[in-house]
């Protein structure tokens, strides 16, 4: 045995690195005790060189975690009979006389009969990125000697709970990596405990203060088994309070352990804490804050008027705030749920993201990009703007953005200005509208060639260049196009697209009672770069269906290199031939494309293989042409019997003409809709892959361990490693954990300055009780197989399913031909998911808050498309 003086440790003597020896539950108990204002109950840790000494080189318990680790979440019953052996392994293992002499030593220092807490601490709890609550187990009331040592093994076991080893699986933790200390703590027997959160839990207000108290021991509130008072407190003002009838407390049992009492009746409905402990408890809280320097979950116990502080852990699910240039006030919105795409960013990516757009507009937080809109706030006429261009595309954010004025919370500035106000269609007629952009269809397939030659010469001029001649070229190419599509033809053309599909729905609303018929008219328009993406995969399916060998092959493959293995099959050259000139074409996209680290289809072909099988397999020959020509037809159709109706009212030769323009400039305008877009993606890869070849450069000279490893750089820190040959590795890891809890996290739509998140409410009393309200964008009712899937390479989908999802960017859509319905939690009614799903005439509502978890995967549902909810019918069929 080694390192036996380490085997227990005071924790008042724990220096502020000792989570390695006492673990997350024992650094944090640790660095209460250096606060001089707080009661810290007496204890010591057995630390983690006893767990690994005693029990991580025996035999049997290594060849058990070695099974352990070659298991998945997935893998239940295997998991819990590893963890029951393990269990039973540990608790079977005598504790070494020189560890046990110690803790009597300990223990007898404290002069007589004592109770204690027995308490797990893992190496892996209470951390910034992870809390692991309750994963371990912690025993209350232990009374002498022989009951803590029975005890420390009872933890240590613990440590291999079912609940314990798949948390770990969960969130990366290796179980081989974790070890397990114990604090042995002097009982606190309280009248009254709680836990506090200096930042509100629920809402993420860092200014709120929330208390949850109740009689007796903790026990019985962490675990949930009684009701509890609830207090709100800010800046020593309490803003919240509900009393709870609390019918059971816990406290200790003379034998030992504890029990569970009824309280008697008279006290069931009394305030836990009085007024003034609560502002106490406020003022406590925020001193731990302060210590260590972050929101922070405080178990606390009252015992004859005295505070007494068990625990400390920070809050682990709050979403990071944007920070801002001054003291005030500000208001961020979400740029993902704009742009569909709400996962975490790679430093490379999101820094190349904000060089694309508006540097000095951009706020980041989580690996997220946010918008300060504070300016605008600032004026009635930047309200309507905001409430106008950001209300129109998700209601939700308009919601938000309405409590956020009723509060008064930004400070009012009339003479603030708004660069590049943007007019909604409100009040625009028709000759408005068509003298913004003219109605010439030339002007699109213009805008399209100009593009194509732009990325052709920055593809044949960047491959001449290397080192920070690369970075300098990106920068430069960045703002020659940010110039063009700041153009006003480029704006003019997107913009009366915009505009005439709210004056069509507008006009024929209030003069035919139609609703959502732009939908309807927008089928096969045209120069839809995502649409077409969809149709040539279709076309892709019919040259694979001549050749069962090869589609049976692909079915089959995890051959990352299979474009090469279809060469020796019948049609094997034709197939390959096919898909590499799609690739060429449409192989710079991908899930989430506007991260530039993400892996695009050219670099992995695998990932089309799902959505060109579900073609082959759900649709028949021919498809391609039979779509778009049955959309075309539909679009016509309803124009002619749009302006047939028209011409029978009253002016209505006029209203059919302005009918007409709209019609035609919406057809031929709105399809290039998605070719910014298209443009900004294919720029990307031309960038990833020169960054990527200075990085492979690199690599090659020892400086990076491996090119991905440039992904955690940002643009100029990339730069600057590229001139210099040198890098900071300490960084690079501290950016991967980063992004490893960022992951984790879902950003809200809005967050002010405070960390409040303001998720908003939609406003629509028809919605039926029980359904799923969200955002119509595509009309239609429809009902089918709901199909959850997260991601589009994990997509298995038969005819006829509704695609239920987070949020969908165009390296979705070719999806879209296989089901009949789609649902995703994030979106609008511009964005690219709603377009497509319109141009192909598919009912879709988007917004629809926790869609992927509320709805279960195989239940059958029923969208409404036109009123924008979602009903849960029965369960799976099949």
């Amino acid at each position: 045995m080694e390192n036996k003086s380490l085997y227990l440790m005071d924790l008042k003597d724990a220096g502020p690195l000792a989570i390695a020896l006492i673990g997350g539950k024992g650094a944090n108990l640790a660095e209460l005790t250096r606060i001089p204002e707080l009661n810290v109950p007496e204890g010591f840790c057995v630390t983690t060189e006893a767990f690994k000494d005693v029990i991580a080189h025996q035999p049997e318990f290594v060849a058990l975690l070695e099974q352990l680790e070659g298991l998945t979440v997935s893998d239940r019953k295997a998991i819990s009979e590893i963890d029951a052996k393990i269990r039973m392994c540990i608790e079977a293992t005598a504790i070494p006389q020189e560890l046990e002499n110690q803790v009597r030593s300990r223990i007898g220092q404290n002069g007589g009969k004592h109770a204690y807490a027995v308490r797990s601490s893992a190496t892996a709890e209470d951390l910034a990125s992870a809390s692991f609550a309750g994963q371990q187990d912690s025993f209350l009331n232990v009374t002498d000697s022989d009951a803590i040592l029975s005890h420390i093994r009872k933890c240590w076991a613990s440590l291999f709970t079912e609940r314990a080893v798949i948390y770990r699986m969960q969130n990366g933790f290796g179980h081989r990596n974790v070890s397990l200390a114990v604090v042995v703590q002097r009982m606190v027997f309280s009248q009254v405990s709680g836990i506090l959160f200096t930042a509100d839990p629920i809402s993420g207000n860092r200014k709120v203060v929330s208390i949850d108290a109740s009689f007796g021991l903790g026990e019985a509130l962490v675990s949930g088994l009684v009701n509890a008072d609830h207090y709100k407190v800010r800046e020593g003002r309490i803003i919240e309070k509900k009393v709870s009838t609390k019918q059971m407390a816990v406290h200790a049992s003379e034998a030992g352990g504890t029990q569970a009492r009824k309280i008697e009746p008279g006290q069931q409905n009394s305030q836990a804490l009085t007024d003034v402990q609560i502002l106490q408890l406020e003022q406590t809280g925020r001193m731990i804050e302060a210590h260590f320097g972050q929101p922070q979950d405080i178990e606390w116990c009252l015992r004859d008027d005295t505070f007494y502080m068990v625990q400390s852990r920070p809050i682990t699910t709050l979403y990071p705030v944007p920070e801002a240039e001054d003291d005030g006030n500000h208001v961020y919105v979400s740029v993902g749920h704009q742009q569909m795409m709400t996962d975490a960013f790679k430093p490379l990516g999101l820094s190349v993201w904000m060089l694309t757009g508006n540097l000095a507009m951009f706020k980041t937080a989580g690996g997220r990009l946010f918008v300060d809109i504070t300016r605008g706030l600032a004026s009635p006429a930047g309200r309507e703007n905001l409430l106008n261009v950001l209300g129109h595309s998700d209601p939700l954010i308009k919601d938000s953005l309405l409590t956020v004025i009723d509060r008064k919370f930004v400070k009012e500035d009339p003479d603030v200005t708004i660069p590049g106000h943007v007019k909604g269609h409100q009040g625009m007629s028709a000759a408005d509208i068509l003298a913004e952009a003219g109605n010439d269809p030339g002007i699109v397939a213009d805008l399209i060639g100009r593009s194509q030659s732009a990325i052709a010469a920055l593809r044949e001029n960047i491959a001449a260049k290397t080192g920070p001649e690369v970075f300098e070229h990106i920068l430069q190419d960045m703002q020659q196009r940010r110039q063009l599509s700041s153009e006003t033809k480029n704006l003019n053309v997107i913009m009366a697209a915009i505009h005439a599909s709210a004056w069509i729905n507008e006009k024929m609303n209030e003069w035919l009672g139609e609703t959502n018929v732009a939908d309807t008219l927008t089928l096969s328009v045209p120069h839809n770069i995502t649409s077409e993406m969809g149709l040539a995969l279709l076309d892709l399916a019919d040259v694979l269906r001549p050749y069962p060998e090869i589609v049976a092959y692909l079915q089959q493959s995890n051959n990352p290199d299979f474009l090469e293995a279809l060469l020796p099959f019948e049609g094997g050259q034709k197939v390959r031939d096919a898909i590499t000139a799609y690739l060429n074409k449409y192989g710079m996209r991908c899930a989430g494309e506007i991260d530039i680290t993400r892996t695009r289809w050219s670099e992995n072909p695998g990932i089309l293989l799902p959505m060109l099988l579900a073609n082959i397999k759900n649709l028949p020959s021919g498809e391609s042409r039979r779509r778009f020509e049955q959309g075309q037809q539909t679009a016509l159709a309803k124009a002619h019997e749009l302006l047939t109706r028209l011409k029978s009212l009253p002016g209505g030769e006029e209203k059919a003409s302005e009918t007409r323009q709209m019609i035609d400039l919406l057809r031929n305008f709105i399809g290039y809709r998605e070719y910014p877009k298209y443009d900004i993606v294919c720029r990307y890869f031309i960038y990833k892959q020169a960054l990527l070849k200075e990085a492979e450069l690199l690599t090659e000279a020892g400086v990076l361990e491996e090119k991905e490893d440039s992904y955690y750089l940002c643009f100029d820190e990339l730069q600057q490693v590229v001139r210099t040959g040198k890098v900071d590795y300490a960084l690079i890891n501290e950016r991967k954990a980063e992004y490893h809890t960022y992951e984790k996290l879902m950003p809200p739509r809005v967050i002010t300055s405070e960390g409040e998140i303001l998720n908003g409410q939609y406003k629509r009393g028809a919605v039926p009780a029980g359904s799923l309200a969200g955002l119509a964008v595509s009309s239609g009712i429809v009902e089918g197989r709901a199909r959850v899937i997260l991601k589009v390479e994990e997509a298995d989908l038969e005819e006829g399913d509704i695609l239920v999802t987070m949020f969908t960017d165009p390296s979705w859509t070719p999806l879209f031909f296989a089901i009949k319905g789609l649902i995703t939690e994030v979106g609008g009614l511009m964005t690219h998911g709603a377009v497509i799903a319109r141009e192909y005439g598919l009912p879709a509502v988007v917004g629809v808050e926790n869609a992927t978890r509320i709805i279960k995967d195989g239940q059958w549902i029923r969208i409404h498309g036109t009123a924008g909810y979602v009903e849960i019918l029965r369960e799976g069929e099949g």
